[in-house]
């Protein structure tokens, strides 16, 4: 049956940290919303990551509201995430509003200056606009909801709860350890009115039998007042594109026998890991990260990916001797890849003349590619077809940068779009570059960079079938361990 024409209010998920699960609860719940016949829509004011993604419109948003729109059904749209942060140093950000860069500013001035208020409003303008279309609305709060020093300034968390009138759930994280304080502590800093907007608790990433914390849940329940509607076991086996790159210390950082080893470089600033989830899927390859030469040295292929600070990650791998390895397995004829800032890495030179990125106006490259890069204030953010050197198969990608990288020599392209137009730089077919993200979803450019290493040919395989079923085998454990008919009555109650 459906249910689009019935209105449901805002669900809100918090936290009691970062990385909790926040994003990938929501991401489940837009695919339950979806599947019960409504018409979900995900929704975070503020996003820190240096994981984002095009709109069809051509603008920028954090990657997580894009997959969580994905789960929805929907187009991502910059109302999804109308603020966004790419860190570029540990102390300053890019601040990209409504999909477009509007400068770089410190944590100080940011979080402390006085645009927060219009900031707010912009985020609230976002909020509404959405909500007149889409029902319910899935929010998703960053980081703890109880940072005192900040509260007076949030746009993302329970202000944006109250505006909305969300009923919202906080998650805890038991994995990490202390949870019973981490609940009962973040319940105790919330004023009344924001403790109000509290429905439920939500325990994350439970190892082991969920009945041996029955008790613990009613410990829990007691302290804050407030029902525990759900006990969600840790999984392995559902994979869901993550937010950020703290997960990537958690994957394999070595070369193994009898595959094909593919090491992607670890930069500093690292941005849009994604682009490598549908090669680490693939059973001829292993795929590691690493920024240690001596692994770097074993690989078969190795990556040089997007970065939000190239010139700064630039100098630093030429000075702790990952430069040194690529040149090293350049010399054994095995394949150098970049892609987007690791494109512009692997040319002559790389320029940043307005100090877009940093305060760093010029570096050499390492010299791989006879391409010139001129960063600029102004970035390119669009999806593309495509077709890929040789080849005649339409494919998908996604453009994310601030700069123009020209050759020295004569032009040799690694991709030709529809409108006559060309992208990257293909030296041979073991060392080339690339301005495209997602380039390497598409199982014609896995089979070519593969096939020098095996003649095992890849299996039909459907990303995007992939990633559905993904959602609802996420949909379907949220479903077996929440509560879900107390989540629909606090969704179809008042505040």
């Amino acid at each position: 049956m459906k249910k689009e024409a019935l209105s449901l209010r805002p669900i809100m998920f918090v936290g009691t940290a970062s990385d909790v699960g926040k994003s990938i609860i929501t991401a489940g719940f837009c695919r339950i919303f979806k599947q019960d016949g409504y018409n979900p829509a995900p929704f975070k004011a503020q996003n820190m990551s240096l994981n984002s993604y095009a709109t069809p419109e051509g603008l920028e948003i954090g990657r997580a509201q894009a997959v969580q729109a994905e789960a929805a059904g929907i187009s991502c749209h910059t109302d999804m995430n109308p603020v966004l942060l790419k860190p570029t140093t540990d102390k300053a950000s890019q601040v990209v509003l409504h999909g477009k860069p509007v400068g770089n500013q410190s944590a100080y001035d940011y979080f402390m200056g006085n645009n927060r208020q219009e900031l707010f409003e912009e985020v609230k303008q976002a909020f509404d606009r959405l909500s007149k279309n889409h029902s319910p609305i899935v929010m998703e709060g960053a980081g703890s909801i109880s940072e005192l020093n900040l509260k007076q300034r949030d746009i993302t968390n329970m202000r944006m709860a109250l505006h909305a009138g969300a009923a919202t759930y906080l998650i805890g994280d038991i994995d990490r350890g202390g949870v019973f304080g981490s609940l009962y502590g973040t319940i105790a800093l919330l004023s009344p009115e924001e403790k109000q907007c509290i429905k439920g608790i939500i325990i994350n990433k439970f190892r082991g039998d969920s009945r041996l914390f029955d008790e613990g849940r009613r410990m829990i329940e007691e302290l804050c007042g407030i029902p525990v509607v759900g006990v969600l076991p840790y999984f392995k086996d559902i994979h869901i594109e993550e937010e950020d790159s703290v997960s990537l210390s958690k994957k394999f950082n070595a070369a193994v026998e009898n595959k094909v080893n593919i090491a992607v470089i670890l930069l500093n600033r690292m941005s849009n890991f994604t682009d490598f989830d549908r090669l680490e899927k693939d059973p001829r390859v292993n795929l590691y990260y690493t920024g240690q030469p001596e692994e770097i040295a074993k690989a078969d292929i190795v990556i040089l990916p997007g970065s939000k600070n190239t010139i700064e990650d630039l100098i630093l791998i030429k000075n702790n001797g990952v430069a040194q390895a690529i040149y090293e397995v350049q010399k054994r004829e095995k394949t150098i890849i970049g892609i987007c800032g690791g494109y512009q890495m692997l040319g002559q030179t790389v320029e940043d003349p307005d100090q877009v990125e940093s305060d760093i106006p010029y570096t050499s490259g390492l010299g791989l590619l006879p391409v010139l890069t001129v960063l600029r204030s102004e970035k390119t953010t669009q999806q593309l077809d495509f077709t890929y050197r040789n080849t005649t198969e339409k494919c998908r990608g996604y453009e994310i940068h601030m700069g123009i990288s020209k050759p020295t020599a004569a032009d040799s392209p690694v991709n030709y779009f529809p409108d006559g137009r060309t992208d990257g730089y293909c030296l041979n077919s073991k060392c080339w570059g690339t301005y495209l993200h997602g380039i390497l979803d598409n199982p014609v450019v896995i089979n070519d960079i593969l096939s020098p290493y095996t003649a095992e040919m890849g299996e039909t395989f459907d990303y995007q079938e992939y990633k559905e079923a993904q959602y609802d085998k996420l949909a379907a454990h949220i479903r077996e361990h929440i509560d879900m008919e107390q989540i629909y009555h606090s969704l179809q109650t008042k505040k």
